[in-house]
C-alpha cells in the first residue's frame, strides 16, 4: 500500500463504509494536534510569472481567459495553479478578491478528461458551496472559461435547493462531467443513488470554514465526501481560516499543499479606505440617502442584519427615488439568480444585502460598501468589506455605529486585522476610492 493510501485511511478511518450509518467523523475532538501556522512550501511558479501562458495551462482554456481580458495571475494563483494541476490536495487561504475562484476553476478545466460508464457520462468534479448563489457563481465560471472544450464539450450544472427535486432526478440521467452546488439537495441526491460520485476525481470546498463550521452543514458535507474515492483530488478555499477549522479540513486532505496568510492583518485589502460614521440608530436612514447622494460609485453593496430590515431599507430607498434592489435567502431561487445576473452585469447599481452576500460573491464594479447594520463579529466585516476593491482595485468601506456593541465589535476588527478605521471626514478624495 503507498504512502498517499496509508494517510488516507488514517486521516479518514471514520469515512469506512463498514461504520454504523447514522456514526458521523467527529471532528468536534480537543484532540492535541499540533495546527502550526504553515507557510508555502518552495515557489509554486516563479516570480517572473507575467502572463497566464507561463502557467502552461492547455489552450483551449487560455483562449477563454484571452476573451476575458486577463493577463496576468494574481500571486494566489501563481502559487496554486501549478500544484493543483500536478494533482495535489490543496487549502488555500487569501484574502478576498485575489481570485481564488480562478484556482479551482481554471485547474479542473485543465485536468479534466470525460469518462463514461455504460454509455453515460461521469461526474468528474463536485464544488460545493454554502450558499445558493456562489453555487451559482462557480457554475458561471465554469461554463464561461470551458467555452473552447469542445470534444467533448464540457458540461456543467447546478445543483442546489428552492426548485423541484425531480428536475434534478431528470439532469442526472445524463450526468454532467461538473457539478456545482449546495450540500443540502447534494446529499439528498446523493443517498437516493440519483447522483453517483463512485468515480469523481476532483472535491472541491470553497468557502470551506462556512462549509464546515456550522454542525448540520458538516455533516451535510461528510455524508457526501463519504460516498467519493480515496484517490480523488480535494481543493478547499476561503478568506478566513481559524486554526480549529484548519485542523478540520486537514482531515479531508491528503499531504495538502498549503497556501495560507499566517499574519491576519495581511488579510485587509490595499486599495480600501475604511471609515466609521457615529450616529443614532433614527439617524441611519438620513445618513445613508446623504452618502448615496454625495459619494461616487460604480456599484454600492449595503448590509444589514436581517431579511425585515433588508425589505424595509430598500423600499426606503426606492421612495426616495434611488433604484435600489434587495437580496436574502427568503427569496424564490428563480428570483435569486434574477437579481445576481442583474448586479453582476451591472444593470442596477446599489444592492441591499443581509450576509447572504456577505462573502464569496464576485462583483467587479463594486467600489463601495456600507455596513448599515454592523457586521456580528470581526470575520463577517472582513468579507463583507472586501467585496469592494477586489483583485487590486480601490474601494470605499463606511460603518455606521450605533451602539456599544457596535463600538466593541469595530475595535476588534481594528485590532485583530491591524487597520485603522477613522471616523468619516467631511470630504473624500474622489481618487482614493474610483478607478483602479
Amino acid at each position: 500500500m503507498s504512502d498517499a493510501k496509508e494517510k488516507v485511511e488514517d486521516n479518514l478511518a471514520p469515512f469506512d463504509e463498514t461504520e454504523a450509518a447514522e456514526d458521523e467523523v467527529n471532528f468536534d475532538d480537543d484532540e492535541e494536534e499540533k495546527v502550526t501556522e504553515t507557510k508555502p512550501k518552495g515557489s509554486y511558479a516563479g516570480v517572473h510569472t507575467l502572463s497566464f501562458r507561463d502557467l502552461l495551462l492547455r489552450a483551449e482554456v487560455l483562449q477563454a481567459v484571452s476573451d476575458c481580458g486577463y493577463e496576468a495571475p494574481s500571486q494566489v494563483q501563481q502559487q496554486c495553479i501549478p500544484q493543483a494541476i500536478l494533482g495535489h490536495d490543496i487549502i488555500c487561504q487569501a484574502k478576498s478578491g485575489m481570485g481564488k475562484t480562478a484556482v479551482f476553476v481554471l485547474s479542473t478545466l485543465h485536468m479534466i478528461r470525460p469518462e463514461s460508464d455504460n454509455g453515460k457520462n461521469v461526474i468528474d468534479t463536485l464544488c460545493l458551496a454554502h450558499v445558493r448563489d456562489i453555487a451559482y457563481q462557480h457554475y458561471r465560471e465554469f461554463n464561461r472559461f470551458s467555452k473552447y472544450l469542445l470534444d467533448p464539450k464540457i458540461r456543467t450544472e447546478m445543483v442546489v435547493g428552492g426548485c423541484k427535486i425531480a428536475i434534478h432526478r431528470e439532469m442526472f440521467k445524463d450526468p454532467p462531467h461538473i457539478v456545482c452546488g449546495s450540500p443540502g439537495r447534494v446529499k439528498a441526491l446523493v443517498e437516493e443513488g440519483t447522483m453517483k460520485l463512485n468515480k469523481l476525481k476532483r472535491f472541491i470546498l470553497d468557502e470551506c470554514d462556512s462549509l464546515v463550521s456550522q454542525t448540520d452543514m458538516r455533516a451535510d458535507v461528510q455524508a457526501i465526501f463519504k460516498q467519493t474515492p480515496y484517490t480523488k483530488q480535494v481543493m478547499m478555499f476561503t478568506a478566513t481560516l481559524p486554526k480549529e477549522i484548519h485542523a478540520i479540513c486537514r482531515k479531508f486532505t491528503v499531504k495538502p499543499q498549503e497556501v495560507l496568510v499566517d499574519d491576519e492583518k495581511k488579510l485587509t485589502l490595499h486599495g480600501l479606505q475604511q471609515f466609521y460614521v457615529k450616529l443614532s440608530e433614527n439617524e441611519k436612514n438620513k445618513e445613508l440617502v446623504r452618502l448615496l447622494d454625495a459619494l461616487e460609485f460604480n456599484q454600492v453593496m449595503i448590509f444589514v442584519s436581517g431579511v425585515s430590515r433588508c425589505k424595509h431599507l430598500n423600499n426606503t430607498l426606492r421612495e426616495n427615488q434611488f433604484p435600489s434592489m434587495e437580496i436574502s435567502g427568503r427569496l424564490k431561487q428563480e428570483d435569486r439568480k434574477q437579481r445576481y445576473i442583474l448586479f453582476k452585469e451591472g444593470k442596477n447599481r446599489i444592492l441591499v444585502s443581509t450576509d447572504v452576500y456577505a462573502r464569496g460573491v464576485d462583483f467587479e464594479r463594486v467600489n463601495i460598501v456600507i455596513n448599515y447594520d454592523m457586521p456580528k463579529d470581526d470575520d463577517t466585516y472582513l468579507h463583507r468589506v472586501g467585496r469592494s476593491a477586489r483583485f487590486g482595485t480601490k474601494g470605499l468601506a463606511i460603518t455606521f455605529v450605533a451602539t456599544q456593541e457596535d463600538v466593541d465589535i469595530l475595535e476588534t476588527v481594528q485590532s485583530r486585522f491591524e487597520v485603522q478605521v477613522n471616523e468619516l471626514p467631511e470630504e473624500i478624495d474622489v481618487s482614493t476610492y474610483m478607478g483602479s
